[in-house]
This record gives structure tokens, sequence and C-alpha cells, in this order.
């Protein structure tokens, strides 16, 4: 608000000398507790205190929170980082520019590193800790699409070759010098430490993984008091739900060693990103509501001479009301356009820049590309207040490209530069190339290396020494493990007895033991999404505790139980809340912490099977890229053992979902001794001295119905039951049938076995199929080889091996849909038939729902006398004969299952 918009701005003139006389005297603390005081006052009063940044009570003005005068000396030398970074960002450029030849064109992305480059650059040579900083280093999550300045980096510092650099996007034609697009840890695993380009992962997993940190020292595992972590995002990146909707743990666990840098240069990837709106103020709204600290770097030095001038406050409201679109605007017009369109709109403003030529005006730095003003803010982020940090850095997209790029609509979708404009970048950055080096081949303009020698090369090395080494840099060296004696598993191995377990609570048993291990037992990470008590994880909370850096300052309602409910800043559990998301970015940055901080963590999560991959398929591939480690188990499984919960709740999928991410193992056990050795397995392969092989997850499906859980038989079949299958059972005498089944339809089988000998003279061997998806691999394995080796030895399949003495059909039964047993159909020589789930979930009984879907005994049953009378092995009537008998198709007539079971 102008002075002569205001009721008496005589009187408001003499208020607001008042108050620069007490920031003056008592500094910007006292000032603001002064603020606060009157606010309240306000309110209690029933006046409106709307602040001049608009509507919210959450924003500020549109320019930069901290003040001039506030501003740290800059610690380095400002000539040969504005070289060192000139060399980097030309690199940057010609990395994708050369990838665009016509015999290659595999894209890249030219313009969101140059937008950004002074916001990673500053950050570099000041303030993230590499791994050999005494304080442990810090953790940075670059924003994807910046990969290439990440790259021309690594090539100034003698990290990666030109050879490297022409393999962008080319990783197996350029091997082994190709370079992956993103930051994929899994394809560099020595460079890359966090993937990103997934848009939203990357904010959340910082937060979980800045949690995490505070987790490990809490826990007396590791000193992580001076590490930060840091995560560059985009402005269009924040409309992701998974972007801003895990703001508040951050805010609730203090986590004052997390920054996120949001790079605001106001577009997405198609166009403004608030084109009638203002992103930095409804982020800074957003934040602040959240519990954050806010800081803004809007405008670099060269505004802070006009604004000292801007005693009329037009300046200000201009820049306040200023939307979005006009300022992408303005950086693709020119100076002329500027100082009519937006220092025109009052007359204080336009006399503000009147001795100003047009190139002086159009050539004002926004917030993000000033080295100063980020400076100032980092500094800043990095002191330890008790809030996180976000930084809201105005920037231009392609800044430096020239005309045909900054601030352009299609600008991310630029790959390659005309020779024009390479030849004034190369001008902008002070490039010694000649125009005879760029003409002869527009695809080949020369990277640029000034040599070992030259001051800036040495002085950035210098910093990085200074500063604990390079960034990013992955490490992969845990201290080794000792795994859990065999005792630790005999109890799930031993069965339940008399007692009725479902498969869920032998899981939980195991787990129980194995968190009593003296050796790896704290070293277990129990992940629950608000669902201990359904999974029988409730007996955890008095001893293990539930994980608050807070503690528990409430005097909880069920404090006189036996199982009640028990936070601590030292507690084990990290409970999560009704929070999937969440729950994936806190299992990932656990099963990650080996090559982060050097410790071994094992995660296991467990939650609603229904809710996991389908939900959360996108951070588990992420996972996979990171190379994580631990268990995922899948709790309520199948589609008909929770019926009761409806159409959503039913899991007929989840093995199919799993089974398309190459790094997690799939397993659907039956029986409590199944998991038992699957589990160690898994530890002896992700965490084992011997393991050659373990950037693996395990993910088990496990049930909600509790049955007798049968002792471990003497000589069972432990490859078998790793591998994926292994007989449980042979029929006697009579024509031959192999009943195949898996989870909680082994014992739908067992019965079937029963029914067809008594009853109908048939003799049935009976498989538990503890893993489709591994059997399929190990199939698909067999068969490449076989085709890209013709003169070798054929391969054969671990499955085909396994059965090639069964005789009769196979019949697969599942609670899940048929595509899960179907997998490894081709792998069979029998004739096959599947029983699967394959409509939608509902609510009911479980004996009526398997009755329904027709994977029940006596479903099983009817279907294996199909097989047999059409080869000819029984009467042709019996089919009909036992259809009739067991009234398939009446859903009141399944006997399959029993009632009741949450665990």
């Amino acid at each position: 608000m102008s002075p002569d918009q205001r009721i008496d701005p005589e009187e408001t003139s003499e208020w607001l000398e008042s108050f620069d006389d007490l920031v003056a005297a008592r500094g910007r603390e006292r000032a603001a507790d002064i603020l606060k005081a009157l606010s309240e006052r306000a309110h209690a009063v029933g006046v409106a205190t709307p602040p001049p940044g608009g509507p919210s009570a959450y924003t500020t003005d549109y320019v930069n929170t901290i003040p001039v005068s506030e501003e740290p000396e800059f610690a380095g030398d400002e000539d040969l980082e504005r070289k060192f970074r000139k060399l980097i960002r030309w690199n940057a450029a010609v990395l994708v520019h050369r990838a665009q030849r016509a015999d290659v064109g595999v894209g890249g992305h030219i313009s969101t590193y140059a937008g950004a480059a002074t916001l990673y650059e500053v950050g570099l040579n000041h303030f993230f800790r590499g791994p050999d900083h005494p304080g442990g280093g810090d953790q940075v999550f670059f924003q994807g699409h910046a990969s290439p300045g990440m790259y021309a980096r690594g090539y100034l510092e003698g990290r990666l070759s030109e050879e490297d650099l022409n393999g962008f996007r080319q990783e197996k034609s350029k091997a082994p010098h190709g370079l992956p697009s993103y930051p994929h840890p899994r394809l560099m695993p020595e460079f890359w430490q966090f993937p990103t380009v997934s848009m939203g992962i990357g904010p959340m997993n910082a937060i979980y993984q800045a949690q995490f940190n505070r987790y490990l020292m809490n826990r007396g595992i590791k000193d992580t008091s001076n590490q930060n972590v840091w995560a560059f995002l985009g402005d269009g990146e924040m409309d992701e739900p998974e972007s801003r909707g895990l703001l508040q743990l951050a805010a609730n666990d203090k986590l004052d060693n997390l920054t996120f840098v949001i790079n605001c240069n106001l577009q997405r990837l198609d166009g403004p990103v608030r084109g009638n709106g203002k992103i930095v103020q409804e982020l800074e709204a957003f934040f602040r509501g959240a519990g954050w600290d806010v800081i803004k770097v809007m405008w670099g030095r060269e505004w802070d001479k006009l604004l000292a001038k801007d005693q009329s406050g037009d300046l200000v409201r201009i820049m306040n009301e200023t939307l979005d679109g006009d300022y992408q605007t303005y950086k693709g017009e020119s100076g002329s356009y500027i100082r009519e369109n937006f220092f025109g709109k009052s007359a204080a403003t336009k006399l503000l820049v009147k001795d100003m030529t047009d190139d002086q005006i159009w050539n004002m730095k926004r917030g993000g590309h000033d080295y100063r003003k980020v400076y100032a803010a980092y500094h800043a982020a990095t002191v330890r207040n008790g809030k996180p940090t976000v930084i809201l850095a105005q920037t231009v997209k392609g800044y430096g490209l020239g005309a045909n790029f900054e601030a352009r609509n299609a600008t991310h979708q630029m790959k390659k530069l005309k020779l024009d404009d390479l030849k004034a970048f190369r001008d902008l950055m002070d490039i010694p190339i000649s125009d005879a080096e760029l003409e002869k081949d527009l695809y080949a303009a020369p990277y640029y290396h000034p040599g070992e020698k030259a001051p800036e090369i040495e002085y950035a090395l210098e910093r990085r020494r200074a500063l604990g080494g390079f960034v990013p840099e992955r490490r992969n060296k845990p201290r080794e493990l000792a795994m859990p004696a065999e005792s630790i598993y005999a109890t799930t191995r031993k069965g339940s007895g008399k007692q009725h377990a479902a498969t869920t609570m032998a899981f939980v048993r195991l787990l129980r033991d194995l968190m009593r291990d003296k050796e790896i037992g704290h070293r277990i990470v129990p992940i629950i999404p608000d669902e201990a008590r359904t999974f029988g994880m409730d007996s955890f909370f008095p001893s293990a505790k539930i994980y608050n850096p807070n503690g528990q300052h409430y005097t909880s309602v069920d404090r006189e139980l036996f199982l009640a409910y028990k936070e601590s800043e030292h507690g084990q559990l990290l409970h999560v809340g009704i929070n999937e998301a969440g729950s994936m970015a806190a299992f990932t940055a656990a099963g990650t912490s080996y090559a982060t901080h050097g410790e071994p963590m094992i995660p296991v999560y467990i939650f609603y099977s229904m809710f996991g991959f389908q939900r959360t398929g996108d951070s588990m591939w992420a996972a996979m890229d990171q190379m994580t480690r631990g268990f995922i188990i899948g709790a309520t499984a199948g589609r008909t053992t929770l019926t009761g919960e409806g159409l959503q709740h039913a899991d007929g999928h989840s093995p199919v979902l799993a089974g398309t991410n190459p790094a997690m193992k799939v397993y659907d056990p039956a029986f409590g001794y199944e998991i038992a050795h699957i589990v160690r397995a898994g530890l002896d392969q992700m965490y084992g001295p011997d393991s050659d092989d373990r950037n693996h997850m395990y993910y088990l499906t496990v049930y909600n119905e509790p049955i007798i859980q049968p002792a471990e038989p003497d000589g069972a079949d432990v490859e078998g039951i790793v591998r994926g299958l292994h007989r449980i059972s042979t029929g006697g005498d009579g024509p031959k049938v192999q009943l195949l089944g898996s989870g909680v339809s082994v014992p739908w089988v067992q019965e079937a076995a029963v029914v067809l000998g008594e009853e109908w003279g048939v003799s049935a061997d009976v498989w538990s199929v503890t893993s489709w998806v591994e059997l399929r691999r190990d199939g698909l394995a067999a068969e490449e080889h076989n085709f890209l080796h013709p003169d070798e030895q054929p391969r054969v399949p671990y499955l085909t091996t396994k059965l090639a003495d069964a005789q009769g059909p196979v019949i697969a039964s599942t609670d899940y849909m048929s595509e899960v047993p179907d997998q490894i159909r081709q792998y069979v020589p029998n004739a096959w038939a599947t029983l699967g789930a394959d409509d939608h979930g509902f609510s009911d009984t479980r004996a009526a729902a398997r009755r329904f879907f027709h994977i029940d005994v006596h479903s099983i049953v009817v279907r294996a006398l199909q097989e047999l009378a059409a080869a000819g092995q029984v009467d042709v009537s019996a089919p009909k004969e036992a259809a009739e008998r067991y009234r398939l198709l009446d859903v009141n007539a399944g006997t399959t299952g029993n009632a009741g079971g949450e665990s």
C-alpha cells in the first residue's frame, strides 16, 4: 500500500520510524516479539491483520528474507568461483548437445542446470560436506534433470573423462563409459547416492533420511549430529502430493538438519507453475504453516540500491502484485519491455531506473543467480534452531543460454543449441574455443578443461578437500554383521502345537526372536503404518518402544495394561501413522544406511498387502535404484482372507506387481517353518559376510487366517523352500495328480488331496510353491542362456527338474489372480489348470468368497477330476457327479477356511 492510499500517511510514517528504531536498538528477534504481541492483541479486539504480502497470515513481501545488513561476508574467491561455474555450465550444455547428433538423439535437459548452477555451486564450494568430513558428511538429493551439471563438475574434478561424458544416456553402447540419464545409484554405484527424478520421491525420502539420521544418533548407533540433508527441488515438483504431504514430520521431529532448496524458476515442464498466481508466496505459506523456517532469495544484489531508495513502497508493492506469468515474460523480453511494463506501473518506480540503461535493467539478476544471496541463505539454514528450513530461490530456467532458451515455455524440451546460440553462450561463458572449431561440426562442440593446474580447478579441488571429499559420492564399505545362530529360528520351525496361528503371527514371533539376538537385534528397524495391533505387534510397545525424538510427555490412557503404548527418544519401532508413502521412505533410509552411514540396518516394513505395491510401487522402484536392503511384509494378504473389509482390501495381485521389480525377491509362504528358512536366506544374502549379491529386498506375503502351524518335517527340502517349490506330501495308489498351492491355499490343496484319495481313489501329490516369481525368473534365465549359448549343454529350469517325475495333470490353486501361478505354466510339461481369484473383491465369509471364486477345496477336487477324465484316467461322469455332490454353484455350500483372526 503506497502512502497516498493510507488513512493517515504522517502518523503511519511515525509508527514505521518507531519500529525501525526498535529493530536498530533491540534487534530483529525483539522486534518479532513485539509484532507477535501486537498481532495477538489485534485478534483479541477483533482487528484483522493481513500482512503486506497478501491475504495469507503466512506470507511476507516478495523480497529477500535476509536484509543486506545481516548478510555474512562471502567466504570464497568470487572471481575463481565464477570462472569455475562458467566451465561447468559450458561442459554441461555441450554434454547434452553432443548427445543430439543424428545417429544418437537420446535426449537430455540443458535448461535445468543452467538455471540452478549457482544454487549447486555455492553449496559444493562452501556447505556440502563430503564423506571424509569429521562430522560424517552430508546427504544431498540432487534434482534429477540437473544431472549434466554434476557430470560436468565430475569431469573438471578428474572423476570423469571426456569419453564418459560422450557416453551420456548410452550406457550399454558406450560401456564401460556410459552415463545414466539421471541420478541412478544402481547404474552408477560409486557416484550417485539418491534417485530423485521421479517427482515427489526426493522430498519425501529426504525428510525420512533426516529423521533416520537422528534415529541412528538417538539409539546410540552413530553420531550424526553434524550431518545435514539437502534436497534440491523444483517449484513445479511441489505440486506432487508426496512433495508436500510429509512436511509435518520434519517439523514435529524438529529436523533442523534438513534443508529444502526449491528452485523457483516459476515454470513447470509445459508452462508457468502459477501463471495467474505466485508460487513462491503459496509455498511460503504452506511451509510456514507446517512449522518450517522459510528463507526467500528473490533478488540479486543489483536490486538492493533500488529497494533502499523505494521510499514510496511502490517497488515492493509491484513485486507483490506481479503475477508469475508476467515475471516469466519479463525475462523472455528486453530491458525496455521491463522498464515499461514493470517499473512503468508507477511514477515512483519509473523514476528509480531513469538513470539505468535497458541492458542494465535486463541484467539485474534474480536471487538464485547471486552467489552472495545464496551463500547468506545457506549460512542461515545451517544454524540449529529446532526447525527444518526451506529456501525459496527465484531463478530463470535456461539462464545464460540465450534468448531462445531463457524462460521459454518449451525450454525443458529443448535439447540442442543452434550455431549462433552456441557461439553466444561460448562468449558469455568466456570459453577459449574458436568459431572455426564450432563450425567444423555443430554436434562435436568441444568440452573445455583449462588443465589441472589452472587456478580455478585447484581452488575447486581444495574446497572439496576442506569439506571432506567429493559430492556426490557413494561408498559401500559397511561393517560386517554376524548372522544369528540357528537357535533363533527354532521356535518358528517347531510349529504352533495345538494353537492356531496365522502366518502373520508366525512371522512376528520370528521377528521378536531376531530382535533379541545380541548380534543384529538392535539393528532391526520395524516399520509399522499404524496397524501394530492388527499384526500382533503391540507386544513390542513396552520393550522395544516407539521412536519419538521428543520422548513421551503425556500420560498414556492404557498405561495400566501390560501392552501399553510407549514412546521414547531411544525407541526402536518406527510407527509412522497412516502413511504408506512415509513408511517406504523410512524403509529406504534404513535399508541404505550401509552405504550412507557405513552402518547396516535391517528394516522390516509390515503393512496391509493391498496398500503396498499398488500405492507405493514407484517408491519401491526408487528403493531398488538406491539398492535398498530389507524385508517388506505384505500382511492380511490374499483376495479372500480379509473379505469382511470388501473390494479395495482384497489383494489378488501384489505378487504380480512385486514381480515387476527386478530387485524384489517375492515369496508366498504357507507355514512358519518356510518363513524361517526364507528370512534366514534373506539375511544371509542381504547382510551375510559371504554374499556377493546383496542388493535385494525380500517381499513376503503373510495371512491373517489362523491355522495349526505344522512343525518342520524331518528332511525338509530347504533348498526347495528358498528356491520356490517343495513337495510336502505324496499320494498313494490310483490315478496321479499334482496339486500346487501357495500361502493360504496350501491347506486347501492338502485337504483336496485327502478328499480325492478317500472319495475318488485319486493319488495326489501336494506341493507348496513358496515363490511363483522366483521359479519364473529361474526359468527365464535358463531360456535366455540356451538362446544365447546354443552350443552349450541346455540349462534346465529348477521347476522342470523338480517336477520331472511328477505324473498326471497339475492343478494350481491360489488366493491370487490366475496370472500369479500361470507365470510358470510354460515350464511344466504336464497338463495344467489354474484356479485363481480373478474378479473383484467383496465382503463376505471366507468360505463363501472361496466358493464364489471356485478356488476352494471342492473346486480343486472337481477341477482335478475334469483333467483326469479328459486324460481317460477316471470315468467321464466323475466331474459332473462331484460338482453336484459338492453343490459347486452354491456359494453357501463352501466350507473352506475359518472365521476370525486379525493376525
